[in-house]
């Protein structure tokens, strides 16, 4: 092998990086874990006779405190050259999915359909109505925009309207006027409406960034106007809920000068410290005596905080603080190091997990009725360093009667980012419309010298000092912006001229404890096999070429792993199936590498150049089928999402790895024990003459296996006719959920009890154990609001009451025993049903074509497309006729189509092979009649199709077996359909391209 250093040193290189970069979720594991340990020990100190869910919960929350204590703190030195905290060593490690840690998935789609009335100014015009309605039915059939959508049915009921007349409004009226085309028109639409979802999506990112949720993942998907929001750990889903799918908010306030609200802080502090008194002695109303004697310690402790300013609390008398001064104890107060009050609207800061604890002081009724009515307080939505947690609180005035903002979004009619013309920085230049420059004006005027604030969903974006009057409503917003956030912040500001309502699509929400669980049952799973892959090469192939096999699966392993946690890619119970599944799938290279070396030493060659030649032969099929399943793959991460996005993006990564150490690093370490004088076997002597002098006469019988595979295809589509598929909520639409009991119980009984809430019997199925059922409705299948969704938590909790324990709240039911629940939406199940239907039909036509163009023979393209839909029709109907037999779910969901499309790439990787050497025997005896040409190869690849076909069923058995209830029915798809595709590569493909040629070449016979 050439350039043998270069590949040892590209190795290394791999190596390190994988390692530097697999090492930080080695801490962040080892600090998680030190948090635990220091959680159950202040929790058994705290709670020393208490239940198992009370140490649970207080365990759980000095957890919570010890990682927010060590944010910022230094936790890996990495050899002196720099140190990280556990923030950004968090943020490095491989992140886990929903379905290993818990939490909430939601899918966010915004209301076109508004944005277009509020456009319009909600126009009553009735064919622009009725066109919003017709263009709401076409797009449950259609993939086109919505716009586009509602351009074609607004043509359709009136050729002659013209949408101009309907949108000609004062807010539009600088981009379209009565002469505009409905084109012109309808592309400002479009425009107007893409950047209000755009500004929404920034809208959503801040809400999310804020609601203290580690490592939250917010993306908008291919159709436009949805956005997928993943936040792991949370518990409360309404909150959750309720912060999605608020309407954006954008005011500008007066303020209030900090001297001004200083003293109102100081009587809260008495006030609240009087308060705490009176809850530690037991007494309601009076008997503040001791409190009151402790002016003269409170005044020096006071002069402690304005002496120590932003960082007092970090000074050893922060006990002796939070006792005289419960206020600054948890939020230090705007002064100077030298003690005076600074001027501006900031009256105080706090770290991030400190500004609730704020926020209930200062809503306390006794405390709040120290302020006056016409002063609110509101958090900057920016921390006050770039990498840190203080947030500054802000004093707003209120100048109205009603309480509102005197100017709001509404008034602005343009916003964009710039740069000052002085300094450089990045600014957001904005414009407002006559009645908004009016009060613009007004405040400016009233206001030089002062603050004013640009409030959005309750949080401060800017608060700049007013310079001097602003007559013309063009005003400009700085705060220390980069370009981003300054063309986010004018982004945001236009949210408030087009208001988009956010509705909830689609969620699934998975509890801790099933996450755990998967977690435990995964590792199982993968370590079961593994060793079983490894100790088959090591039995079948011995110890020399088998244990340089398992060398060079062990680097595939850590590199796939590595390259993971490079790309940050979220690690999911269908992702460890991908790289357990790519571990048996990396053995064919290793196999046909072993086999094709063994043929060239059987053939007189010495060791050494059977070696080189091995290498050589086998590189056209480990190629062929590698690219052949990077192709399914690659569909698939296109296709999907969520999980089946992981478990593509693992199949893929660990493809290119297993070409890459096969290739490579196999060779290398068996050139390396020759350099070294080890013999090496490439074959045991239990095996060598296993499958190897075969004359099965395969052409010869493929009638017969024409007949079996008819009828099993005429049985799946009888099946699929008369009985057909159990759809999973993600084609149908609904809402599932699986729900533990303490005890056994009975679906059918729980289906009836449920019958009386819902009003027609829900399905119910036993999920994983007879105390665990699996509960699935279309109850409002229509309506997505929260409204619904905890109507019918309601319904669920009420119709489960006789089975659960008497002492089992709501609460209790919706966070212990409900483990995980998931709803969507008849909209997006639609396009989700689109969308597996595209997948599957463009795996099938890529891969045809690549066997085509490979061969060069449309023939063996044929004889593979036909293999390729005769395993998708049988797994298909498999589902169809086994469901309700077996004792888990048959439904046919997302991972379903993600276990088709595996199979469809693993049986044309198993069929490329057989073509492959079908191709090279043609080459080699061009003479030989074909029939013993085709029977020959296919008889020498036996061997490689046994060993390759038996690890990947023994594979997936363990993970069938050990990986956990949820993946159940996706690794029986797969079992079925690789065993059906390694049926289909010997039995169907080759006598189907045979056939074929043979027809071709009666047909040019005929022609001569």
């Amino acid at each position: 092998m050439q350039n043998k250093g270069l590949i040892r040193l590209l190795v290394i290189a791999i190596s390190l990086v994988c390692l530097y970069q697999l090492y930080f979720t080695y801490k962040t594991v080892r600090v998680e874990n030190d948090a635990k340990e220091y959680a159950i020990k202040k929790a058994k100190l705290e709670r020393s006779n208490g239940t198992k869910e009370e140490l649970e919960g207080v365990a759980k929350k000095y957890e919570t405190f010890y990682i927010d204590s060590i944010k910022g703190q230094p936790v890996y030195n990495f050899f002196g050259l720099r140190k990280y905290t556990y923030r950004e060593i968090s943020e490095f490690a491989i992140p886990l999915g929903l379905d290993l840690q818990g939490g909430m998935n939601v899918t966010l789609e915004i209301s076109v359909v508004d944005l277009i009335r509020s456009m319009s100014g909600y126009s009553t015009d009735s064919t622009f109505n009725a066109s919003l309605r017709l263009a709401t039915q076409m797009q449950k059939s259609s993939q086109e925009d919505y716009v586009t959508l509602f351009g074609k049915a607004f043509a359709q009921l009136d050729p002659n309207a013209k949408l101009a007349a309907i949108f000609n409004t004062l807010e539009l009226r600088d981009k379209i006027n009565f002469n505009s085309t409905n084109d012109q028109v309808l592309k400002v639409i479009r425009d107007e409406a893409n950047s209000a979802i755009d500004n929404s999506f920034q809208i959503l990112r801040n809400r999310i960034d804020r609601f203290g949720v580690s490592q939250p993942n917010i993306q908008q998907l291919q159709t436009k106007g949805r956005i997928l929001i993943e936040l792991p750990g949370v518990k409360d889903e309404a909150r959750v809920r309720k912060l999605l799918e608020g309407t954006a908010n954008l005011e500008f306030w007066e303020t209030f000068e900090n001297s001004e609200v200083y003293p109102y802080l100081m009587e809260a502090n008495k006030r609240l410290r009087e308060i705490q008194a009176l809850e530690k002695s037991g007494v309601k109303s009076a008997d503040t005596t001791k409190a009151a004697a402790d002016t003269t310690k409170a005044a020096g402790l006071l002069g402690e905080i304005k002496k120590g300013a932003k960082d007092s609390l970090a000074a050893g008398s922060k006990s002796e603080i939070a006792k005289n001064f419960p206020l600054f104890a948890v939020m230090t107060p705007n002064t100077s190091r030298d003690g005076q009050l600074l001027r501006g609207a900031t009256i105080g800061y706090a770290h991030v997990k400190d500004t609730a604890r704020v926020d209930e002081y200062l809503n306390m009724p006794k405390i709040k009725s120290i302020f006056p009515r016409t002063m609110l307080f509101r958090w900057s939505a920016k921390p006050m360093e770039k990498e840190g947690n203080i947030y500054e609180l802000i004093a707003l005035k209120v100048t109205n009667r009603d309480g509102r903002a005197p100017l709001d979004g509404s008034s602005v009619t343009d916003a964009r980012q710039d740069f000052a013309q002085n300094r450089g920085t990045s600014i957001v230049d904005m414009n407002m419309n006559a009645e908004g420059s009016k009060i613009w004006q007004r405040m400016t005027r009233e206001n030089v010298g002062k603050q004013v604030a640009v409030v959005l969903d309750n949080l401060v974006q800017s608060h700049p000092v007013v310079q001097g009057e602003i007559p013309n409503g063009r005003t400009e917003i700085s705060g220390n912006f980069t370009v981003e956030e300054a063309k986010d912040l004018a982004n945001m500001l236009k949210s408030g001229k087009m208001p988009a309502t956010a509705t909830i699509v689609a969620e699934e929400v998975v509890g801790p404890t099933l996450g755990k669980e998967s977690i435990h049952s995964g590792m199982i799973s993968f370590i079961i096999a593994f060793f079983l892959v490894l100790s088959y090469m090591l039995f079948f192939y011995s110890k020399g070429g088998g244990l340089t096999a398992n060398f060079a699966l062990l680097f595939n392993l850590f590199f796939l792993i590595g390259i993971l946690a490079c790309l940050g890619a979220v690690l999911t119970l269908p992702g460890i199936a991908g790289i357990v599944l790519t571990m048996g799938m990396a053995v064919d290279a290793n196999v046909l590498i072993n086999e094709r070396i063994e043929e060239e030493i059987r053939g007189g060659k010495g060791v050494r150049l059977a070696v080189k030649d091995g290498f050589w032969h086998a590189y056209s099929a480990i190629i062929d089928g590698h690219v052949t399943s990077l192709l399914t793959g690659i569909v698939l991460y296109i296709f999907g999402s969520g999980p089946i996005q992981g478990f593509a993006t693992t199949l893929i990564i660990g493809l290119i790895t297993s070409l890459f150490t096969s290739i490579f690093i196999a060779r290398l370490a068996i050139e390396w024990s020759l350099d070294k004088g080890h013999k090496i076997s490439f074959v045991s002597d239990r095996t060598k003459e296993w499958l190897r002098h075969t004359k099965v006469p395969f052409l010869q019988k493929r009638h017969l296996f024409y007949y079996i595979s008819g009828t099993l295809i005429a049985i799946s589509i009888l099946s699929l006719t008369f009985k057909g598929l159990n759809l999973g909520i993600d084609f149908k639409g609904g809402r599932t959920y699986v729900v533990r009991f303490d005890k056994d119980v009975n679906a059918q009984d729980v289906a009836g009890s449920l019958a009386k809430e819902l009003g027609n019997p829900p399905e119910v199925k036993t999920y994983g154990g007879n105390n665990q059922v699996r509960i699935t409705t279309d109850f409002k299948v229509d309506e997505e609001s929260t409204v619904v969704d905890r109507q019918i938590e309601d319904h669920l909790y009420n119709g489960l009451k006789p089975y659960l324990g008497a002492d089992v709240s709501e609460a209790k039911f919706l966070s212990v025993n409900r483990l995980s629940s998931q709803k969507v939406g008849p909209t997006i199940s639609s396009d989700l049903k689109k969308q597996a239907l595209y997948a599957i039909f463009f795996a099938l036509l890529i891969i045809g074509l690549y066997v085509t163009i490979r061969f060069r023979n449309w023939a063996f393209g044929l004889g593979g497309l036909v293999s390729l839909a005769h395993d998708a029709i049988i797994t298909i109907g498999a589902f169809s006729l086994l469901d309700g037999w077996l004792p888990f779910s048959l439904s046919v969901d997302q991972s379903f189509i993600a276990a088709i499309l595996t199979v469809v790439g693993y049986s044309i990787m198993d069929t490329v092979v057989v073509f492959d050497r079908i191709r090279e025997y043609v080459h080699l005896h061009p003479k030989q009649e074909a029939l013993t040409t085709y029977n020959n190869a296919m008889n020498s690849t036996l061997r490689r199709t046994f060993s390759t076909s038996l690890t990947v069923l023994v594979v997936l058995l363990a993970i069938f077996l050990f990986g956990g209830t949820t993946i159940k029915g996706f690794i029986f798809a797969l079992l079925f359909g690789i065993f059906i595709g390694t049926y289909s590569s010997v039995f169907v493909a080759t006598p189907v391209a045979y056939d074929t040629m043979l027809r071709s070449k009666k047909k040019e016979n005929e022609k001569k």
